[in-house]
């Protein structure tokens, strides 16, 4: 571990210029309004009420060229019967397709994305349809819940909760042939992936975790190794080989309830608001985040009008310092304190 954090540190080191980190001059925020991957109605109204929590003027104080290209539209079939206990997998497959051929298109232009969900199931077409682009990615994915249980372990059959089993090379032959995911095909390797802040895994969810080696931080491990430290490691795992394009997959019910209570999976004892800006700010400090994804905001479960507008404007912030914002505030450029002494001759020669 000790020559992987050296590691690290020489690549976050070339990955800076000029003192501050690497990044694209131009954003791309991308809405996906959909809601089948799960049972709650009112996580398609994410996008909206994330961007009408001041998104694009946000990141435009941040000095980035901002490209709102809108949301996407989808279709739902008349008929889409369950498959193996699994709700709407042909409206979820052809979601995902979709958005997977938006995401590729994004990045390919040279923009850092901003994808809006929606629910978690998205994740199956934004992380897809980054890879397109860059094979070598790595993915880190902030959540209550793993989102890994295939089709056959799945309590529920909510693909919200199948998203990263659609990806992984290794679960290649536990995932069967669903209607609509032909298109899909394994692209990630499990070292390729960690997990920041479970703390509600199913049985099925556990065995995979334990059995493929998959890196993961509960939140007991975030309580015992504290929030620097679990982010470094994570870090180190995915990006001590070599420098490459990150992908953070952000669920918004990573936070704790009462920071976030306007979601669909609620999990008590989540992430405080500095532990969720920490990570952030770190993988910003890589110079290497390409996409950042934002699910799983429903304004609908919400139980007032200011819990959803809290939820929203929290991720918002998560937004921002995955982009830059900081702490010490956003500040521009000053070349030097003005003198003193040049003040008073200034009013001299006035006189």
């Amino acid at each position: 571990m000790a020559l992987r954090g050296h590691l690290i540190k020489i690549a976050r080191t070339r990955a800076l210029t000029g003192g501050q980190p690497r990044r694209a001059q131009s954003v791309a925020v991308l809405g996906a309004p959909f809601s089948q991957g799960q049972k709650r109605r009112g996580v398609e109204h994410g996008p909206k009420v994330i961007r009408d929590a001041g998104l694009i003027e946000r990141l435009s104080g941040l000095d980035y060229a901002v490209h709102d290209f809108g949301d996407l539209t989808f279709h739902y079939p008349e008929l889409d019967e369950p498959y193996m206990n699994v709700k709407f997998p042909r409206t979820v497959g052809a979601a995902t397709k979709k958005l997977s051929g938006a995401v590729s298109r994004a990045v390919g232009a040279g923009h850092t994305l901003v994808m809006l969900g929606g629910d978690h199931s998205l994740g199956i077409g934004s992380v897809a349809g980054h890879a397109q682009q860059c094979p070598d990615l790595c993915v880190i994915w902030v959540d209550a819940h793993a989102d890994v249980n295939t089709p056959e372990t799945s309590p529920s059959g909510n693909l919200h909760g199948q998203p990263v089993a659609f990806m992984l090379k290794e679960l290649q032959d536990k995932v069967p042939d669903l209607p609509g995911f032909s298109w899909v095909k394994p692209f990630l390797s499990c070292r390729d992936l960690v997990y920041i802040g479970l703390r509600d895994v199913d049985p099925g969810e556990y065995h995979i975790l334990k059995n493929l080696g998959i890196q993961y931080f509960t939140m007991r491990d975030i309580d015992r190794l504290g929030i620097q430290r679990v982010t470094e490691v994570a870090l180190d795992h995915v990006l001590a080989r070599k420098q490459r394009p990150i992908h953070l997959s952000f669920d918004i019910d990573a936070f704790d309830p009462s920071l976030a209570p306007a979601t669909g999976t609620p999990v008590n004892g989540g992430l405080t608001y500095r532990e969720g800006i920490y990570i952030t700010e770190e993988v910003h400090n890589t110079g290497l985040l390409s996409v950042i994804d934002m699910v799983e905001v429903n304004p609908v479960v919400g139980s007032t009008r200011a819990a959803a507008q809290a939820t929203a404007s929290l991720a918002v912030d998560v937004i921002a310092s995955s982009l830059g914002q900081t702490r010490e505030g956003a500040h521009g450029v000053i070349d030097e304190i003005p003198s003193t002494k040049d003040h008073v001759d200034t009013e001299q020669l006035c006189l």
